[in-house]
C-alpha cells in the first residue's frame, strides 16, 4: 500500500518513514504542503500521513483543497495542538483522524489500518475471501487454514488484490501502488510477484485478464 507522509522535521520524517516501510509500505515523503498537494494531485495514494504546521501550506489547507475537489483519499493529520478547538477544527477540514504528538509508531500504523479498513468498507481488521485470509497488523495470511509463507513484496501484492476482490488491476497500478519514489523496479517485477503468489496459493487464485490486468479469485476458487 503506498502512502504519502509530508513531515518536515527531518529526523520524525526519516523515523516514520522508515519505520512505516519496514512494516511494508511504500512511503513517498514530502517536507512541505505544496509538494504534499501536488503529489496527491499527481498520484493515487491509499491514505496520507500530514503534519499541521508545513511549510508554505498547512495540513488543514492541503486537507481542505483534497476535498474541495472530491478526492476521498484518508487522511491522518499529525498535530502538537491537543485543545479540542483544534482537534475539530483539523476532522473540520476533511481530516478522518489525528495523531496528537509525540507520534508513537505503533499507534500510527493502527490508524492507518483502520483508516484503511473503513475506506474499503471492510468489517474486521482480517481480510477474507474464501478460504483465504489476510492479517494485515501480524502480516499473517492463511490459505484453508494453513499458513502461507509470503514475502513483503508478495503480501503487498496479495493484500491489495484481496482488499478489492474482483477488481483488476493493470501492471502499471499495482507499481504505482507498491513502490515509492526513487525506487527502481524491474520491467517483470509484477509478473513475478503474480508467478509466485499463484506457486504458493493456487493457479485459480489470481486471474489474468487480457489486456487489462490481474484480479483475485474466481468464486470457484473460494
Amino acid at each position: 500500500m503506498r502512502i504519502l507522509l509530508a513531515e518536515d522535521d527531518l529526523a520524525l520524517g526519516r523515523a516514520l518513514a522508515d519505520g512505516l516501510r519496514q512494516l511494508g509500505y511504500a512511503v513517498d515523503w514530502v517536507s512541505d504542503g505544496q509538494q504534499a498537494a501536488a503529489a496527491l494531485t499527481d498520484t493515487d495514494y491509499a491514505a496520507a500521513v500530514l503534519d499541521w504546521n508545513l511549510p508554505r501550506s498547512s495540513g488543514p489547507a492541503v486537507i481542505a483543497g483534497l476535498r474541495r475537489r472530491q478526492d476521498v483519499t484518508p487522511v491522518l493529520l499529525l498535530t502538537a495542538r491537543d485543545a479540542l478547538v483544534d482537534r475539530v477544527a483539523g476532522l473540520d477540514a476533511g481530516a478522518d483522524d489525528y495523531v496528537v504528538k509525540p507520534v508513537h509508531l505503533d499507534e500510527l500504523a493502527a490508524r492507518l489500518r483502520a483508516l484503511l479498513r473503513r475506506a474499503d468498507g471492510q468489517p474486521g481488521p482480517v481480510l477474507r475471501v474464501g478460504t483465504l485470509e489476510l492479517d494485515p497488523a501480524a502480516h499473517r495470511a492463511t490459505l484453508a487454514g494453513a499458513p502461507l509463507e509470503l514475502t513483503a513484496r508478495e503480501f503487498a501484492v496479495l493484500e491489495l488484490l484481496t482488499r478489492h476482490p474482483g477488481r483488476a488491476y493493470s501492471r502499471a497500478q499495482l507499481e504505482e501502488a507498491l513502490y515509492d519514489w526513487g525506487r527502481e523496479v524491474a520491467s517483470n517485477a509484477v509478473e513475478v510477484h503474480i508467478h509466485r503468489l499463484r506457486n504458493k496459493l493456487g493457479p485459480e487464485w489470481i486471474r489474468t485478464l487480457r489486456g487489462i490486468g490481474y484480479a483475485l479469485a474466481p468464486t470457484e476458487a473460494t
